[in-house]
């Protein structure tokens, strides 16, 4: 008896089913949960075009213009973390261990200096951020749909980088395997795949 308590029986493989083939109850829970997120970034955007389209006038004096360039960046460094998740993936599943953890490590860099873009895009790191310049929350629909939009869509990334964290340190403790970085790299890169809808819907459309 104390025997068997010692030592844990191996894990079995998940059954493969007809609809789902040999996904995991893990990564078929991402999956609902990304679902159900998408409805819900799905509806700011509704609003956001309900409430642009029935403005007479959706830029209110003295709010100043968002800064393109700046965010093109931050969008293009959102996506190169997207490539380093799937390679760390990759060599987490070549058992590569010791590159699958510094290309977490990068990814989660790459998250946090976009939040550090993000604050001072908002708030200005140096110079004067959009706050600053007459874009605030409560003024105009124009503001206040930006930041509840971006907000919510930061919020994720903080989650995001936090998750990549815990993962990243029960990885270099031999508690995680490559399944684990998986499911992560999905929750990663939908993030990463809705902030092209914010980018283009918020800063791109005329």
């Amino acid at each position: 008896m104390s025997q068997g308590i010692a030592h844990h029986a191996p894990a079995a493989a998940w059954p493969p089913d007809a609809q789902y083939g040999a996904a995991t109850p893990g990564k078929i829970g991402m999956w609902i949960f990304l679902v159900s997120d998408a409805f819900s970034f799905g509806g700011l955007l509704l609003a956001y075009g309900i409430l642009r389209t029935s403005a007479h006038a959706w830029r209110a004096p003295g709010e100043p213009a968002l800064g393109l360039s700046f965010t093109a960046g931050l969008t293009i460094l959102l996506i190169a973390t997207s490539v380093t998740n799937v390679f760390a993936h990759a060599a987490a599943v070549e058992g590569r261990r010791r590159a699958a953890a510094l290309l977490l490590g990068v990814t989660a860099l790459g998250g946090a200096l976009f939040l550090l873009g993000q604050y001072q895009e908002w708030f200005g790191l140096w110079g004067h951020g959009l706050v600053r310049e007459g874009l605030v929350f409560g003024h105009s629909a124009r503001a206040s749909t930006f930041y509840i939009i971006t907000g919510y869509h930061g919020l994720h990334v903080l989650v995001g980088v936090v998750y990549m964290l815990a993962v990243l340190g029960r990885y270099v403790r031999g508690e995680a395997g490559a399944h684990d970085v998986e499911i992560l790299g999905l929750y990663w890169c939908f993030v990463d795949f809705v902030w092209v809808f914010v980018f283009s819907f918020l800063y791109l459309f005329p």
